[in-house]
């Protein structure tokens, strides 16, 4: 955003500052209820808009929650779906029961990548759709998706993601800036993972930041990592290894994608060793058309590419069209310094609801 833009948008990012101020005082002083759904819940959020590493994060906590014999449900409101204001169960813990379009991007790389291992469900009221997960799917923990922001559920634990490469954008709020609340309420997370901290200077200096601001919440540091390649089509699977890298890194490859922070999954290639010789961004959610890929496609070939790459968001809204060069998906995992650690608090939050 430019600095015209940032001055002009300036009195709006006030009055939504006061607005934020307001709210968060009516759920403080009792005014405005907050909600047990009856079994423990672990936020994953963030306290800026587009992508900080979310999902990885959520992945990460579902399949260590099931290891541990948990029957996990991962409450999202669904964004960019079509079937929006309705409660949809994408995945009711062992089989896929919507679709890409009903179920938004996120929700279905979620229920597919795991299957067998959480349910997954849709729905702006995810209090309600908590106590229906429990009487329905005998669900005993529950994940909420961007959940920061919801005060009106009860958590076991607050978690808040931060991204290392860009931490606070301008330091401004909506819509002047990218912050949803002002910095000071880090204080309200349990704890923090900062995300893509590839570089260690970088993540020193704002992991003191953080503790500072947060009060002291404990801090823990992260990377992600292309888990592997797989051919367009092909189901995700987090147990195989990476597949097809090597072929990819010797071709000229052009990569586009519509997440929530694109520079990062390009970044993420040329670290890898992938010869990027074109890019190409969508917004976030987007919904590709036969034009827009063949476009992607004339692209790629005027700039020498051989292949395409994109993220497992990307791939599940491209099955149905045709691309006329290969076209590879890469599924990102987290990596967390300190793991098990963050699985200690995990439990320990758990046990502490369970208790109650």
């Amino acid at each position: 955003m430019n600095r015209a833009a940032t001055v002009a948008l300036a009195p709006l990012s006030s009055i939504y500052g006061v607005a934020m101020k307001a709210r968060h005082a009516l759920y403080e002083r009792g005014l405005l209820r907050v909600h047990e759904v009856g079994a423990p819940v672990i936020s994953v959020g963030n306290i800026t808009v587009g992508g900080t590493g979310k999902t990885p994060l959520v992945q990460w906590i579902a399949r260590e929650l099931a290891r541990n014999k948990r029957r996990v449900c991962i409450l999202t409101r669904g964004y960019g779906r079509q079937s929006s204001g309705n409660q949809v169960v994408v995945s009711n813990g062992s089989e896929i029961l919507s679709d890409v379009e009903r179920a938004g991007d996120e929700a279905f790389l979620l229920a597919e990548s795991l299957q067998d291992r959480a349910a997954v469900i849709c729905e702006a009221d995810r209090i309600s759709t908590a106590r229906w997960a429990i009487d329905n799917l005998k669900s005993d923990v529950f994940i909420l998706d961007d959940g920061f922001q919801n005060l009106r559920i009860a958590r076991s634990l607050n978690i808040v993601t931060i991204d290392a490469t860009n931490p606070w954008g301008n330091r401004r709020l909506l819509p002047a800036g990218i912050l949803r609340e002002p910095l000071a309420e880090l204080a309200r997370a349990d704890c923090v993972i900062i995300t893509r901290a590839d570089d260690p200077s970088r993540a020193e200096e704002l992991q003191r930041e953080i503790e500072r601001l947060s009060k002291g919440r404990r801090v823990f540091r992260s990377r992600m990592r292309i888990l592997r390649l797989r051919p367009l089509r092909a189901k995700s699977d987090d147990d195989t290894t990476l597949d097809g890298g090597e072929e990819v890194r010797s071709s000229s490859v052009a990569a586009f994608c519509g997440i929530g922070n694109p520079k990062s999954f390009f970044a993420q290639l040329h670290r890898d060793g992938y010869k990027l010789c074109h890019t190409q961004t969508f917004r976030d959610h987007h919904v590709y058309t036969q034009t827009d890929i063949d476009r992607v496609v004339r692209d790629s070939i005027s700039h020498g590419a051989q292949i395409l790459l994109t993220t497992a968001k990307d791939e599940v809204k491209l099955r149905s069209l045709r691309l006329d060069l290969p076209c590879y998906a890469a599924d990102i995992a987290i990596e967390i310094d300190e793991k098990e650690k963050l699985k200690a608090l995990i439990e320990e939050a758990i046990q502490k609801t369970s208790g109650r």
